[in-house]
């Protein structure tokens, strides 16, 4: 089974060296990439690398900030690097307010996006399982005004007091990717199998359900890549 890794788990060395970090990924056995941030790289260097690596960008997490300050710029750069996926990586969600200006500019590039070939989805936090200051579940709210997809964070889900299995279940038809990461509950990461999620349970029903399975880990412990490569040996460890 092929795995994939969301760049922001090796935060301490892709600023200052996204090739050297993309080599590690491919070196450890991850198939695919999850990009958080080019750092200045133009598109055609990090197809390169990817080439180089034999990686497949499976998405980037991309802020309603950059889209909407440069839509046909970004649009480029994703084509650029081989890349269908773009992921908003959380959002103000805070009121009504906030979540009708949120469903209004996904509303607005969700047709612009697909028309370029690119699937537009939203990355949870545990938030987004809670009531805001309004009283909305922001992921309900998202789910019922917008066809957007959804990337589940099974962890953030679970932190948020939900039943990730529940989760993934219901929302089946909108989900492509999850993320697998472990924690305590809180804010404190570790790596898969060693927190309190449950993260083999997930990972069974996610493979029942098809979809493609991206690491990201909260824990640099000791590095990053320490941190992922022991991911990278636990989902070994299940099998295929």
């Amino acid at each position: 089974m092929e795995y994939g890794l969301q760049m922001y788990s090796l935060r301490d060395i892709t600023g200052a060296d996204l090739k050297g970090a993309l080599k590690k990924v491919s070196e450890i056995g991850y198939k695919g990439v999850e990009f958080a941030g080019f750092f200045g790289h133009p598109a055609e260097e990090v197809k390169s690398w990817l080439d180089e690596y034999g990686l497949t960008v499976t998405g980037t997490h991309t802020g309603c900030q950059t889209l909407a300050e440069d839509f046909d710029g970004t649009v480029a750069y994703h084509k650029a690097i081989g890349c269908s996926t773009l992921i908003i990586p959380g959002a103000d969600i805070s009121c009504a307010a906030a979540i009708d200006t949120l469903v209004n500019d996904i509303n607005n590039w969700l047709p612009r996006l697909e028309a370029e070939g690119i699937s537009l989805q939203f990355h949870n936090h545990h938030r987004e399982f809670l009531p805001n200051q309004d009283g909305q579940i922001p992921i309900d709210e998202l789910a019922r005004r917008t066809s957007l997809k959804f990337e589940i964070d099974t962890y953030w889900a679970f932190a948020g007091g939900r039943d990730p299995i529940e989760v993934i279940t219901r929302l089946k038809d909108r989900i492509s990717y999850i993320h697998l990461k472990d924690g305590n509950g809180g804010h404190t990461g570790y790596s898969l199998g060693q927190g309190a999620a449950p993260v083999k349970a997930v990972w069974e029903r996610a493979k029942e359900l098809g979809f493609y399975m991206v690491v990201e880990s909260e824990g640099c412990d000791p590095d990053g890549v320490s941190e992922v490569t022991r991911c990278f040996e636990y989902l070994t460890s299940l099998g295929e």
